[in-house]
Formats: structure tokens, C-alpha cells, sequence
């Protein structure tokens, strides 16, 4: 699925979004999250809170994403992130946070974390067909 595929699916696609991320010592934690946010350079973006998940981005730049959509079965994608910079200008992320929640007047400060998407699996499996062997 290339970048303009997986914005499609996601512009469309309702489900949950789970964002794990690492810490240096190697502590993992997981965590709701909204879909992506598509940018210029094949890029997705992430608004977060300066809480767990973005701590551990600073010292482990590596994330996955889960997105399981909502209808029966098993259907969603998993994402393999890496995170390639990062955007504190409240006024542009107030923007964004507006856009998706109209009204929306929370002040805390977010950050806009990009990453580039290294990996796109299916929800179930390696999304490569396995050679059996007798």
C-alpha cells in the first residue's frame, strides 16, 4: 500500500489507533490515538500531549501504530514508524486540533511529531504468503 492508498484508507476507514512506543530501557507503552495525519514527503503526523509516548520518543525514535477498523473480523493495518522531526508551534497544531474537534478550546501545549512510515502490514499476518514445505 503506497502513501497515497494508505490516506485514502484512512480518510474512509473507522476504527481505533493504538500508538506503542519504547523507552531506552526498553519499557514499552501503548496508547489511543487518532488516526495519522498525511504531510508533504510521504510523512504522517501524530498531535500528542507532553506525556509517556512522546517522553519515549526522545530517547527511542521508533513507534508502531495499530489501527483496527471498526466492523466484524480482524481488518486494519499496522504501521512501522520512525520519528523525523518534530513541530511546537501551538498556533499551527490549534489549527490542525480545530479542524477534527470544531470549538475544541483546550490550551495545553501539543507537539506535532512526524514520522516516516518504514513498514505497512495487515492487521492479521505478515502480509507475505508463507512457502510450505512437505
Amino acid at each position: 500500500m503506497d502513501s497515497n492508498q494508505l490516506e485514502q484508507y484512512f480518510e474512509t476507514a473507522e476504527g481505533t489507533g493504538i500508538l506503542s512506543t519504547c523507552a531506552a530501557d526498553g519499557k514499552v507503552n501503548s496508547a489511543l490515538y487518532a488516526r495519522p495525519r498525511f504531510f508533504a514527503q510521504e510523512r504522517i503526523g501524530f498531535i500528542m500531549l507532553g506525556r509517556l509516548s512522546y517522553a519515549n520518543l526522545q530517547s527511542n525514535p521508533h513507534a508502531a501504530y495499530l489501527f483496527m477498523e471498526r466492523r466484524e473480523g480482524y481488518e486494519g493495518v499496522r504501521l512501522h514508524l520512525s520519528m523525523v522531526g518534530e513541530e511546537s508551534d501551538q498556533a499551527l497544531i490549534e489549527r490542525l486540533v480545530s479542524e477534527l474537534r470544531p470549538g475544541h478550546v483546550d490550551k495545553k501545549e501539543r507537539h506535532l511529531v512526524y514520522f516516516s512510515i518504514d513498514k505497512v502490514m495487515p492487521l492479521v499476518g505478515s502480509g507475505e504468503s508463507a512457502a510450505c514445505s512437505s
